[in-house]
């Protein structure tokens, strides 16, 4: 039985080096890097469990948004080593199911993850506009965005939980570099930001190239 033991111990930790290796060697492709931004400005984390020095992406969705979570998944595989998987979980007494995924911890994001945390509290950063690109846009969209009502052709960012200052950031990031005027809607959770109706298809034609499927009736204008 101690034989056994050792054996195991050993196969692991190969199994360990050889994961730390492979995660080592990836480096982020451009359209990876894209989407981790729309990712950081939604509902992407970013986790790190030996004080900065790697980081892993962590994606996490209501069941609903199976195929949201896949497409993500597939643009970030060669950086995981299981797909993605459903986890119950109660919320406020119910039971809810959500489909998820990790890829591994690697040094690759940890620009990113210096970039948007300080002191694991997620951030804006000043050079948010060189980083966002309408890729971003659009996964930040797909990932935390949706309609005013169906009455109306405004659109929402759900941005509760980023501060005064990051607020202001995102709000120039809109304006300078995609000539989009945005204004601040309050909550009782925090702010969101709000694209009226007279914004709406600029905001459109910027993204649409990039919504999914599943995804397309958070852009129709009827």
């Amino acid at each position: 039985m101690a034989t056994c033991r050792v054996y195991v111990s050993k196969h692991l930790i190969m199994n360990s080096n050889v994961l730390k290796s492979l995660a080592e060697s990836i480096k982020l492709a451009d359209e990876q890097r894209e989407i981790l931004v729309g990712l950081m400005l939604g509902d992407g984390h970013l986790e790190t469990q030996n004080k900065g020095r790697t980081f892993r992406l962590k994606v996490e969705h209501a069941i609903s948004q199976q195929a949201y979570v896949e497409w993500l998944y597939v643009k970030f595989k060669n950086l995981t080593v299981t797909g993605p998987q459903i986890k119950e979980q109660m919320v406020k007494n119910v039971m809810r199911q959500k489909f998820w995924f990790n890829t591994l911890s690697a040094s690759t994001f940890r620009f990113y993850g210096q970039l948007f945390y300080i002191n694991r509290k997620k951030v804006i950063p000043k050079t948010i506009s060189k980083l966002v690109t309408p890729l971003s846009l659009a996964v930040w969209f797909m990932d935390d965005g949706s309609l005013k009502s169906t009455e109306h052709k405004a659109r929402i960012l759900n941005t509760h939980c980023f501060s005064e200052l990051d607020l202001k950031r995102l709000q120039d990031m809109f304006l300078k570099k995609f000539h989009i005027e945005t204004t601040l809607r309050k909550q009782k959770e925090g702010k969101q930001i709000y694209i009226p109706s007279g914004e709406v298809e600029k905001f459109i034609t910027l993204i649409e190239p990039f919504i999914i499927p599943s995804m397309e009736y958070k852009i129709k204008l009827t």
